[in-house]
């Protein structure tokens, strides 16, 4: 029997749980609805899905909270899309910093959803080899730095090791596999969240921001990420890729 995706909607609001889910279920999908983080967690605790969408303005624990908690715990593996208010570019941030897979602001279509759910679906199913955590893993080397592409973290000259937010470590892992090569917005988040940019879109703009912070790199005259006016963002360092066994 084919595989029938399961997709979680956690979300406050009754009449978007209702119009949303009937849309997913006409479209081949099986839904399951929460109303906070206490119901999703009942419901986790003996049943798994494929993709979990979660709201973040929420009472209780919002969305967040929630999105931690799950990155930590056993269901890490599992994509967010979160969605957020289209004018909380803070929380949209925030939310990929804590392994959020994409963001769609409010208010927002129900036929949106469901491609953004399948684009984040394909995309997820669709990593090569090397991006999954297996026996086998890889130290790719630039500059004074090492990504350990089995912890998902950095490693400077002594090796002491920097943890990565998986946003983080998404987007540089997209700089480490093509170096020296300009990357504009629209590629990177492609590569990254499986979308186009949006109209005022700087979450790109920021994470390489906070990439820079981590590799010590002076933003005015950076060593590591340099911005190619006009064009994008380029890793100037080559990357030397050996494997490592655990």
């Amino acid at each position: 029997m084919d595989h029938i995706d399961h997709i979680l909607i956690v979300d406050d609001d009754r009449e978007i749980r209702e119009l949303v889910s009937g849309y997913l279920k006409k479209n081949g999908l099986r839904v399951t609805v929460a109303a906070d983080g206490r119901h999703m967690r009942s419901f986790l605790e003996t049943d798994s899905v494929d993709l979990i969408v979660l709201d973040i303005m929420m009472p209780g624990d919002d969305g967040l909270v929630l999105c931690r908690e799950l990155r930590a715990g056993k269901h890490k593996a599992t994509p967010i899309l979160m969605l957020t208010a289209r004018t909380d570019e803070t929380d949209r941030i925030v939310g990929l910093e804590m392994g959020a897979d994409d963001y769609l602001a409010k208010p927002f279509s129900a036929r949106e959803l469901l491609a953004r759910i399948k684009a984040i679906l394909r995309r997820t199913r669709m990593l090569p080899p090397n991006l999954q955590i297996t026996e086998v893993g890889q130290l790719l080397t630039f500059g004074d730095w090492q990504l350990d592409t089995t912890g998902r973290h950095l490693l400077d000259r002594e090796g002491t090791a920097i943890a990565l937010s998986g946003a983080e470590y998404r987007l540089l892992r997209v700089f480490v596999d093509h170096p020296q090569r300009v990357l504009n917005r629209d590629q990177l988040l492609n590569l990254t969240q499986g979308r186009e940019a949006e109209l005022f879109d700087r979450s790109i703009d920021l994470l390489v921001s906070r990439l820079r912070q981590r590799l010590g790199d002076d933003a005015r005259e950076p060593a590591y990420i340099k911005t190619v006016r006009s064009e994008g963002y380029v890793l100037a360092m080559p990357v030397e890729i050996s494997e490592v066994r655990q």
